[in-house]
C-alpha cells in the first residue's frame, strides 16, 4: 500500500508543480512554456491511461465513464521527462541539418525546461 501511495504521490506532485507553473506562465504570457507544461501534463496523463483492447473502446452507455488510472513511479515519470528531453534534442539536431537554427534553439531551450523536473 505505501509503495502504492508514494508511485501516486510522484505523479500527482509532479503533475501539480507542472500546474502551478503553467499558472504562472499563463499569468506573464509566455506562451512557448505554457505549450510546453501542456505537452509534459498530456504526457503524464497518456502514460496513465490503461492500455484498453478493442471490446473496452466500445461505447456503451450503461458502463461506468471512470477507468482506474496507472500510477507511475518517480523512475517512470523520469524516463518520461528523459523521453521528452531526448525528442526535443533530436529534433534540434534535425532543424539544425535543415538550417532552422532558430528553431533548434527553441527545442534546446524546451529540453532545457524539461530537465529542471528531472528528480
Amino acid at each position: 500500500f505505501e509503495r502504492r501511495d508514494m508511485a501516486h504521490n510522484a505523479a500527482t506532485q509532479l503533475k501539480d508543480r507542472l500546474r502551478a507553473d503553467l499558472r504562472d506562465a499563463l499569468k506573464a504570457g509566455r506562451k512557448a512554456e505554457m505549450s510546453l507544461l501542456r505537452a509534459l501534463i498530456a504526457a503524464i496523463d497518456n502514460a496513465e491511461a490503461p492500455p484498453r483492447s478493442d471490446s473496452e473502446l466500445r461505447y456503451d452507455p450503461d458502463a461506468a465513464s471512470e477507468i482506474d488510472r496507472l500510477e507511475l513511479s518517480r523512475e517512470q515519470l523520469n524516463r518520461l521527462l528523459l523521453d521528452e528531453t531526448t525528442a526535443r534534442e533530436q529534433g534540434a539536431a534535425q532543424m539544425e541539418h535543415a538550417g532552422r537554427s532558430d528553431r533548434a534553439a527553441i527545442l534546446l531551450r524546451e529540453a532545457d525546461m524539461v530537465r529542471g523536473y528531472l528528480t
